[in-house]
């Protein structure tokens, strides 16, 4: 093997490897966060988790990417380690979906069929598609497929090179003498451990051991511990990922550290003491690609059968290596709410991390709503306690804010598709007027208070008005946090001919306040107090329309804001038009 060969194998390592990556990033963005959602959903019953865990680790072509997910479900309290452990059961099964489409570069024969199944027949065939989605496709689906066939592409591409590549291997003894050495049990499992924690991806490092079988010197009896090795070299990846994490999300790293060292010691264990004495003929055999995606599976299948009734051993195992603390006790008792969400480990997802930022979002409107309506109430009449509460909500509000807000900032440097995109935007947006909505609430408790401590009330007619006014005001707000939560577009089209009305009827509480002022029916100091909450008011209607028109703008194509709202405020526009006189006489000032 002379340098040119070598510099042949290092491109095709390359490539498989770059195209591993592609292939995972471009089936993440096309899932959406949609396979995530579902695990994180379906897990309840254990037999499900497994074959979830299986199944999403097939779809994304990473037992890594799963495992340290179901850390960050575990961490943010989404999933209970109980159900975790299925999930990692099922991942170690899914991630040997990679083995056999890797094993097509065994396929041999003269008919075209058997000749159209080798990757060097069909991968330029994906490649050439690829292009043209990714180049002539409008649609951001259409990119994705794109960017999952060339991935594809790309990863076969990569493995035909590296097997081309290593084929002189087999001419040199030196070479044999190596892989002779790693047919020791221990030495080869240590192999495969240590090439899989530095590359963190068992189906990678599965890959290089199934293009070293091009050689025809890779006997099973080498490949073997190499595989075993793999099982547990994965396990880094969710080990690095429990670093600062809750203890139940460590533990959830230790489930999966321990699965795979009790399957593999079992396994080494059991086989080579039988071998002792049947002397496996197979062993000395070479290797095929094929064959080390039977046995990779086989493997993983048959641990996953004898695990299964007994994993709760793995949990009690985890729970003995980090003991439950007094303090973990009392926050399982007490349930204690804060934002955990929001876990780092879920970025490498976008699509699922901004359905959790979406998630902790519409808890914050709720309590934004809740200040609001808690500090119109005291208008009428005061209390100290719910002031107290106000506030508290109004905190509340501003941390997630802060919290939301830097989440999503993290989240717009990863590779996001073009919906993600505007829909993290419109999130920023509405974060920033929902928190505007709780310090207005402040404003309203405060003029409450001050009403209070100086002994005022409005007049009868004053409190009549206001209550009409009041009224529209919750049904705008309470109307916007449903258009927020359930993405409802006709829903979200009814805030602005409902944001023309409070504005008009702004301008007609304060022009009939100035009449009374004139007949001495009321003072200037009530004034001034009315003249804060229609202002609060106002402004409070004004971000339920931000919020409503964020929400247009991202399921509208070339839609724009000020175009809109000149376009539904124009006399021509009957809908509109009508919708508005429906609403004058609904809240119509006595």
């Amino acid at each position: 093997m002379d340098i040119f060969s070598l510099l042949t194998m290092i491109g095709g390592l390359a490539l498989f490897l770059y195209g591993m990556e592609v292939l995972g990033d471009g089936l993440k963005k096309a899932s959406g966060g949609k396979l995530e959602h579902i695990l994180e959903k379906l897990t309840s019953n254990k037999l499900m988790a497994v074959l979830l865990g299986a199944g999403v680790t097939a779809v994304i072509q990473s037992s890594s990417a799963t495992t340290v997910m179901v850390v960050g479900f575990v961490n943010s309290g989404i999933m209970k380690l109980s159900q975790a452990v299925g999930v990692i059961l099922g991942a170690n099964v899914g991630t040997t979906v990679t083995a056999w489409i890797l094993s097509l570069t065994d396929v041999g024969g003269t008919s075209f069929f058997l000749k159209l199944l080798k990757p060097t027949s069909f991968s330029p065939i994906l490649a050439i598609i690829g292009v043209a989605l990714l180049s002539m496709g409008n649609k951001e689906k259409h990119k994705n497929i794109g960017t999952i066939l060339i991935g594809f592409a790309v990863l076969m591409f990569g493995m035909d090179t590296m097997s081309t590549a290593v084929e002189p291997l087999s001419e040199m003894p030196e070479f044999s003498h190596i892989l002779l050495m790693f047919s020791n049990p221990v030495l080869g499992m240590l192999v495969g451990l240590v090439l899989t924690a530095i590359i963190q991806s068992s189906s990678a490092s599965i890959g290089i051991l199934q293009a070293l079988c091009a050689t025809g010197v890779v006997s099973y009896a080498t490949a073997i511990p190499i595989i075993m090795g793999q099982n547990v070299g994965t396990c880094v990846t969710a080990m690095l990922s429990s670093a600062g994490a809750s203890k139940n999300a460590k533990r959830a790293a230790l489930v999966h550290l321990y699965y795979n060292i009790i399957k593999t010691v079992a396994f080494m264990v059991v086989f080579y003491a039988v071998n002792a004495f049947v002397h496996f003929a197979f062993l000395n055999e070479a290797a095929s690609a094929l064959g080390i995606a039977v046995i990779h599976t086989a493997f993983n299948v048959a641990a996953v059968v004898i695990m299964f009734p007994v994993s709760s051993i793995l949990e009690k195992l985890a729970y003995l290596t980090i003991p439950e603390t007094e303090e973990e006790k009392q926050e399982s008792v007490h349930d204690k709410k804060e934002i955990q969400l929001l876990d780092p480990r879920f970025l490498n997802t976008p699509g699922f991390a901004l359905e959790q930022c979406k998630n902790v979002a519409v808890d914050m409107a709720e309590y934004s709503k809740e200040a609001l309506f808690l500090a119109i109430q005291m208008i009428d009449k005061y209390d100290k306690q719910a002031a107290e509460k106000v506030i508290e909500l109004e905190n509340v509000v501003d941390h997630y804010e802060d919290e939301i807000g830097t989440y999503l900032v993290k989240l717009s440097s990863r590779h996001l598709t073009e919906k993600d995109s505007q829909q993290l935007s419109v999130l920023l947006h509405s974060i920033g007027d929902f928190e505007r909505i709780s310090d207005h609430a402040i404003n309203i408790m405060e003029s409450a208070r001050e009403m209070y401590e100086k002994e005022l009330s409005f007049s009868k007619k004053a409190q009549e008005e206001l209550a009409i006014y009041t009224g529209a005001i919750k049904d705008i707000v309470s109307t916007s946090v449903l258009v927020f939560q359930e993405e409802d577009l006709k829903l979200a089209a009814m805030i602005e001919p409902l944001e023309e009305v409070i504005d008009g009827l702004s301008v007609e509480v304060k022009k009939r306040h100035m009449k009374r002022l004139r007949k001495g029916k009321c003072t200037i100091e009530m004034g001034f107090i009315l003249s804060d909450i229609t202002t609060n008011y106002e402004r409070v209607s004004d971000h339920c329309s931000n919020i409503a028109l964020s929400l247009l703008q991202l399921n509208e194509e070339n839609f724009d804001t000020h175009e809109y709202q000149e376009t539904i405020s124009s006399k021509d526009n009957v809908a509109f038009t009508s919708e508005v006189e429906h609403l004058k006489e609904r809240y119509q000032l006595p």
